[in-house]
């Protein structure tokens, strides 16, 4: 079977042990863990994630050093007495994994060792990676399972754990044992009512409205990239933006919040050409996030005023890995349309999910989907005759990924199993 880690009895399922041990369990077996992703401080969505799940770590009574792979350059330091590795010199600093691997082994001596590397499986070169026991907490937004993903997953030393119940189908139809771990959110934070410094989120967005509370505003907040040597736009702006337009069409009161990078500069779009194609006007049909404010880092108690400022989130994409925003928007009570592939069907609590088109990825060598743009249309139009206010449903929803909640019933069972 592949994909095992270090640690795990051979003759014993990993899905079995994890079944014996759904329960809240005190850490008596504390590892020496390596992380490998974004620094814990960068407000991606890898560097979200590194922060809640090796806070817990450190609190659980583990040792616990991030290698980063974004966010540090230059020298080791720490964050909250968490010890926090450099960048390397290759694209995905794995060329730093197996050194800084052996380094935190030698500060811990008496305790088992393990890398969880958070990220896309297939960035993961053999030779920097083996014999280095780890789990590989990954995203899948392709169908089938991508053959490089496969490749990856499959190594005797690797441990695949799916961040989806999309992705642990597409890895156990592909042969894998695996288990599943959400991504989480904090629920604390995003929630109905969040202001930023006394601000709400529409004042924030500033529009130029005498009464900017009354507008029905629809908010797109998605990186804006190209992926892959064929460069895929796989947020779909274009599809999102033209659907806007259409909808937008004799209603005055419809405004666009777009938080992204504007100018096209990390291989997106030049997105000021494509409104102007769509025939939206700026100030008067849609307002960027200030550029500046977004380069040097918008805290998350500021994205959580500015969900609450939205009253529909724009998020069909061509396929997801997780899609954090979704449930962020939705923690604070905000609907959304989204596409119906890969992650977004599970993480939709209440919204519409738009229609699609297979759209074949030569890079991967497997499916995404592109939204349908009338599909967009009609969520939009639904959004629009619901009206403004908070759903308790969504809400709802996204409280079932609570960081503390998904800690608790999912990561101490496996940590508690990796330590056996």
């Amino acid at each position: 079977m592949g994909g095992r880690g270090a640690g795990l009895a051979s003759h014993t399922s990993p899905l079995q042990i994890l079944r014996n041990l759904r329960m809240e369990i005190p850490v008596n077996n504390p590892m020496a863990m390596l992380w490998h992703s974004n620094a814990p401080w960068c407000g991606t969505g890898y560097g979200t994630q590194t922060a809640q799940v090796v806070e817990r770590m450190k609190k659980d009574g583990h040792a616990i050093a991030v290698n980063s792979n974004y966010g540090l350059q230059g020298m080791r330091t720490e964050w909250n007495d968490i010890p926090i590795f450099p960048m390397g010199i290759e694209a995905y600093s794995n060329d730093t994994v197996r050194a800084n691997f052996a380094q935190w082994k030698r500060e811990n001596p008496d305790l088992p060792a393990h890398v969880v590397c958070l990220f896309d499986a297939w960035t993961m070169p053999e030779a920097m990676w083996k014999d280095v026991p780890t789990s590989v907490w990954t995203m899948v937004d392709h169908q089938p399972l991508p053959p490089k993903v496969l490749e990856v997953l499959q190594r005797p030393n690797f441990t695949p754990i799916a961040v989806t119940k999309f992705g642990l189908d597409q890895m156990q139809r592909a042969g894998l044992e695996c288990i599943y771990i959400p991504m989480a959110i904090d629920t604390k934070m995003y929630t109905p009512g969040a202001t930023y410094e006394g601000q709400t989120g529409r004042e924030l967005m500033n529009f130029k409205h005498d009464d900017p509370d009354s507008l029905f505003v629809v908010s797109i907040i998605n990186a804006n990239k190209a992926s892959g040597a064929g460069g895929i736009h796989r947020k779909s702006w274009a599809e999102n933006i033209l659907a806007f337009s259409i909808f937008a069409q004799n209603k005055p009161d419809v405004r666009l919040y777009l938080h992204t990078e504007r100018y096209g500069n990390h291989g997106g779009l030049a997105l000021d050409f494509l409104l102007k194609a769509c025939g939206l006007q700026d100030g008067d049909n849609y307002k960027f996030v200030s550029q500046h404010a977004m380069h040097n880092g918008i805290p998350n108690e500021a994205m959580a005023a500015l969900f609450n400022g939205t009253d529909v989130l724009l998020a069909s994409t061509m396929g997801e890995g997780f899609g954090l925003t979704l449930l962020e928007s939705q923690s604070c009570g905000t609907v959304a349309v989204a596409n119906n592939f890969s992650a977004s069907p599970e993480l939709l609590g209440d919204g519409w999910l738009t229609e699609n088109q297979p759209y074949w990825d030569g890079t991967q060598l497997s499916w995404f989907a592109t939204p349908n743009i009338p599909s967009i249309v009609d969520g939009l139009e639904a959004a629009y005759a619901r009206g403004k206010g908070r759903s308790d449903k969504a809400r709802k929803h996204a409280l079932e990924y609570d960081a503390d909640r998904v800690w608790k019933k999912y990561w101490k069972p496996y940590l508690k199993m990796l330590a056996a």
